[in-house]
């Protein structure tokens, strides 16, 4: 149950038709740039999710998610396919959460203004990030924001090594051996850290509702 409701407040990460991860990188590493637009629509919103439930803070999230993909859009050139693409994605937007965590604790404050300024040179036709419509019924977007306020809570509460595992594994449903390579973890304990972290969770969800509901 417990897992079932971590992916019901998750973004479907929906593989689409078309070119493949690696062709899109080869495109834009020969000078097409629009093979990057494709690369953000597809990891647009499971990179948000990420940086939303890491920083528990939408308009951090919103910013951290922007920077991931600047920093995509310069280092991608030198990607050199030795992992996947995904897997190197997700390892950039954790620096990027854990490094906008560590400035928001040092200013002393949860949420700072955005700083808005002109493009860097080549990064003009980065796209906006891009919302698909809501479909649900009212009831449904009701029950799914409570759940996902009980959820984003919870996972703040506990530690950064339980809470990143979790959200690889059980919002981004990753496989354990890409979340090893993500974290440098074996697999054993990688399964062996999410088992702990699903119960500590469990633990602090049960304080807020029906042990049976987990």
């Amino acid at each position: 149950m417990l897992v079932a409701l971590l992916a019901a407040v998750s973004f479907p990460g929906l593989r689409l038709a078309g070119p493949t991860d690696s062709d899109l990188v080869d495109r834009f590493t020969h000078g097409d740039r629009r093979a990057f637009d494709e690369i953000v629509r597809r990891y647009q919103d499971r990179v948000y999710t990420l940086c939303r439930r890491w920083l528990d803070d939408a308009q951090g999230a919103e910013e951290t998610a922007q920077d991931v993909f600047i920093a995509l859009y310069r280092s991608l050139p030198g990607f050199r396919g030795e992992s996947q693409l995904s897997t190197w994605v997700f390892k950039v937007t954790l620096n990027h959460c854990k490094n906008h965590r560590l400035y928001r604790n040092r200013r002393g404050y949860r949420r700072h203004e955005t700083i808005d300024g002109p493009p860097a040179p080549g990064e003009q036709d980065l796209p906006g990030r891009q919302i698909a419509d809501e479909v649900a019924s009212s009831d449904s977007r009701v029950h799914r924001n409570e759940a996902e306020s009980l959820i984003t809570a919870a996972l703040a509460q506990l530690d950064e090594e339980h809470r990143q595992i979790l959200l690889l594994r059980d919002v981004e449903d990753l496989p354990y051996e890409e979340i090893g390579e993500i974290l440098d973890l074996p697999r054993g304990t990688v399964k062996s850290r999410i088992h702990r972290a699903r119960a500590e969770l469990a633990a602090i969800l049960a304080r807020k509702i029906g042990r049976e509901d987990i």
